[in-house]
């Protein structure tokens, strides 16, 4: 799946992220000076984060940033009933947290990026010193105080400001300042002790590794490109592979032909983490349902959605098994094709199709019935053709001008910088990097971490954002680029969609800047942007043959790739779906009585709605979104039902995926707007309608209810 930045998203509630210290001065004939020069014609701000670069520096912005944080509180509750106003305390408040935000998005991917391991694990620690700090700021109680004097004022508020009054106290009652004092510090006593959890739990997925040897011969399918890539081979015969790495994992799932094989990098990597993540789950799970229970609410899972579209924990359940129930007879009937497959390559009649096989029938199925060999396609993929394509269409429909530049400090060697300015005006709006080959201790996925979010600043100018794709895409070789699958051009156009909602915003506050959006919502604009990499004029603008650059895709190919995809979506589909019940059915079902049970349960369900997990594993302890996403996993189905729907907008166009009006009224009505007003505003803005679900029913295979 396609993450966020996981790692403190348990302070994103109050830490919103930004940074507003100006750097050194630089010679106005570099790049990157004139284009923060130019931002002060725009009444804006271009400013580039500090890094930390020792265990010391780390610890000491921890020490000084907790000093720093207490000192404005102090001054917002020091204040008397006739110097309150919406100013001085909900303003300074987002204010306050928009500088504390500095500190959890820098360390957040300081901790996943940083080359330095004793550096990565000084910023763990602050990281959980700094959230424990954090979950205190929710219960002071004079600052509470002041903001429920504001609140007897009846302020005469609208838009923007109404919604930052609404949520800032909704924000204080779901932390339980409306209980009992008792039963409130018991709250944040919880609290406290569930972010140090949370913070382990997560570092402890991007740590974990598992080194597995294969002969040549127990590789047998698996692509010689990839086997003969640095690092692999490791020995005469012996092939290195990890199962912590997403492609190494992925290419023996898709393409070894001996079934204990592929079971052997499924079990590996299904245990990753195991020994220290599922006790630690456990707590996490009873202490989140503890939490729930003081504040009122039946389940986390209400507590958790109560803010996001869905609601509450059945509307999210309910629609999950929908989907399940209206996929079985297309899932059903895949399965049967992969048996079928399975009998003919191993000529066991009573073949069963196990969670190790599908990857590898689906790629058969591919391979046999739709004439498409996903490994063969990369040549059409070469990393930095997708990634000038991408920035091209980006550019285009966005009404947008990127520009390279060099970065002043990089974490990485191979880290590069660029500039996103509005291609009419020149009005720079921000900064991404990009972080996006695979190294040992670096976060093993796919995200976008925002590291400074938009904001109105007292000053009156606008501070633009910044943000970082960190990925883990194939690195190139000596004698051949980057190749990327298609999967991982979808990828690319999805997690950069994240990078556009970061940078476009213009919200007032930082707490509604860019994708601080609901949970169930976030996905949904760049999932609509996976579509793009399925249309041929769009593979056309870029998608072509490395060695001879006149080769493109044809239109049969990717005619057959969709019908392949189509023929395998119910497999696939109905995974996700495993993931997101069992998340909700995790955090309504499992209290302090039944805790032993998670592994069992979790292991139950994904068994029951998808394949059996492989025996004596424990996926759940691996599943870092179990912890980051907390009950809202169902959020990527959810979004992705509104991502088919915004789709069309493209699509019925004059220009289709290259239509500009449509995009910048995607620009205007979503990216722009970020959470500054309710979000089903913001998405029947942008379709000009009312939202339907039959858009992503056709997507998936499934026929509507009449």
């Amino acid at each position: 799946m396609r993450w966020l930045n996981l790692s403190f998203l348990l302070m994103t509630t109050l830490l919103t992220a930004c940074h507003t210290t100006q750097p050194d001065p630089v010679a106005p004939a570099h790049p990157l000076a004139a284009f923060q020069s130019r931002a002060a014609q725009f009444h804006a701000v271009v400013t580039l984060p500090t890094f930390e670069t020792t265990p010391a520096e780390v610890a000491a912005t921890a020490k000084n940033l907790i000093a720093a944080g207490d000192a404005a509180l102090d001054r917002i509750g020091r204040q008397t009933a006739a110097e309150v106003n919406f100013t001085n305390t909900l303003v300074a408040l987002d204010d306050l947290n928009y500088r504390l935000g500095l500190a959890a998005n820098r360390l957040s991917l300081i901790e996943q990026t940083s080359t330095n391991a004793a550096v990565r694990d000084a910023a763990t620690e602050a990281g959980k010193e700094l959230a424990t700090w954090a979950v205190g700021l929710d219960y002071r109680e004079d600052v509470y105080r002041a903001l429920k004097t504001l609140a007897a004022t009846q302020p005469q508020l609208s838009g923007e400001e109404q919604k930052l009054f609404n949520d800032t106290l909704r924000d204080y009652r779901r932390a339980g300042l409306e209980l009992p004092k008792a039963q409130r510090d018991a709250v944040e006593k919880l609290r406290k002790e569930l972010t140090g959890l949370e913070t382990d739990f997560q570092n402890n997925v991007t740590k974990a590794t598992k080194a597995l040897t294969f002969t040549k011969a127990e590789l047998a399918g698996v692509p010689e490109d990839f086997l003969t890539q640095q690092g692999i081979k490791t020995g005469p015969d012996e092939y290195t592979l990890k199962a912590n790495i997403t492609f190494h994992y992925l290419m023996v799932e898709d393409n070894a032909k001996l079934e204990a094989t592929r079971r052997r990098m499924m079990t590996a990597q299904c245990n990753l983490a195991r020994e220290v993540n599922i006790p630690l789950l456990q707590k996490i799970l009873v202490l989140r349902d503890d939490i729930a229970t003081q504040l009122g609410y039946k389940t986390y899972a209400d507590y958790a959605t109560e803010t996001r579209m869905a609601k509450n924990a059945a509307t999210a359940l309910n629609f999950l098994q929908s989907l399940k129930t209206g996929l079985q007879p297309k899932f059903d009937a895949e399965l049967a094709e992969f048996r079928r497959l399975k009998i003919q390559e191993t000529g066991d009649a009573k073949a069963i199709v196990n969670s190790w096989d599908w990857r590898y029938y689906a790629n058969q199925l591919k391979i046999t019935k739709y004439n498409v060999d996903a490994e063969q396609l990369r040549v059409y993929f070469p990393y930095q053709r997708v990634l000038d394509g991408m920035f091209a269409i980006y550019q285009r429909i966005f009404g947008l001008k990127f520009e390279r530049v060099e970065a002043p400090y990089k974490w990485v060697d191979d880290l590069q910088l660029y500039t996103v300015a509005d291609a009419q005006t020149g009005e720079p709006l921000g900064l991404f990097y990009l972080d996006m080959f695979p190294r040992e201790g670096k976060y093993n996925h796919f995200a976008q971490f925002g590291i400074i979010e938009g904001k109105l600043l007292p000053d009156g100018n606008y501070q633009r954002p910044v943000c970082a794709l960190v990925c883990n895409f194939p690195p190139p070789q000596p004698d051949k680029p980057s190749l990327l699958s298609h999967d991982e051009v979808e990828t690319v156009f999805h997690e950069f969609g994240h990078a556009m909602h970061t940078i476009l915003t213009r919200a007032k506050y930082g707490r509604f800047s860019g994708t601080s959006v609901p949970r169930d919502f976030v996905e949904a604009p760049s999932q609509m942007l996976e579509n793009w990499p399925w249309d041929k004029k769009v593979l056309d603008s870029f998608a072509a043959d490395y060695r001879d650059p006149k080769k493109k895709i044809p239109q049969a190919i990717l005619s057959q790739l969709k019908a392949s995809r189509l023929a395998t979506y119910g497999t696939f589909y109905r995974r996700q779906l495993s993931f997101g019940i069992m998340d909700l059915t995790l955090h309504t079902q499992i209290h302090a009585t039944n805790a032993d049970e998670v592994l069992p349960l979790s292991n139950k369900i994904l068994s029951e709605v998808s394949f059996p997990v492989p025996p004596d594993t424990a996926f759940i302890g691996y599943f870092g979104h179990i912890v980051g996403y907390g009950a809202s996993y169902y959020g990527y189905a959810w979004a992705d039902a509104i991502a088919a729907d915004m789709a069309t907008c493209f699509e019925k166009s004059p220009a289709g995926y290259f239509d500009q009006p449509t995009g910048l009224r995607m620009r205007k009505e979503i990216y722009s707007v970020g959470d500054s007003r309710d979000v089903n505003v913001s998405i029947e803005k942008f379709l000009g309608r009312p939202r339907s679900i039959e858009p992503f029913l056709k997507r998936i295979g499934v026929e509507p209810t009449k």
